[in-house]
């Protein structure tokens, strides 16, 4: 399956234009890569502020198969949307979410959408 993740508030803290710091998700989207899934880093960064996120996926040893976009979609459309079949983010609607403290802001809850994935088939 393609998954388009979100960077800030789903991958770490919101902390932009830093990187935020770790919610739990390096461990499932290794084993989402691991089980045969294609991530997609589909954020609203730009410029150094997205360099430092696909850094955070190498350094945490995360394969990406896209960034911004499906690498094959430009063969078969013109639509601007990156094509995924599921999108992790969290400002999407029915995304688990915890509340960071400071600033109060929710990112997701990992340990939720683990258990998602896994009755969706996707993890094991």
């Amino acid at each position: 399956m393609d998954i388009a993740i979100d960077f800030d508030g789903t991958c770490v803290e919101h902390e932009y234009p830093l990187v935020g710091k770790d919610i739990g998700a390096v461990p499932i989207l290794q084993r989402l890569v691991s089980n045969g899934h294609k991530l997609i880093l589909f954020t609203m960064r730009h410029g150094k502020e997205l360099e430092d996120a696909v850094n955070w996926f190498k350094e945490n040893n995360i394969k990406l198969y896209g960034i911004q976009t499906h690498p094959t979609q430009k063969n078969w459309t013109t639509s601007p949307k990156c094509y995924a079949q599921m999108y992790i983010d969290d400002a999407a609607l029915g995304c688990p979410l915890q509340l960071q403290e400071f600033p109060k802001r929710h990112y997701v809850y990992w340990e939720l959408v683990e258990e998602m994935l896994k009755q969706k088939g996707l993890l094991n």
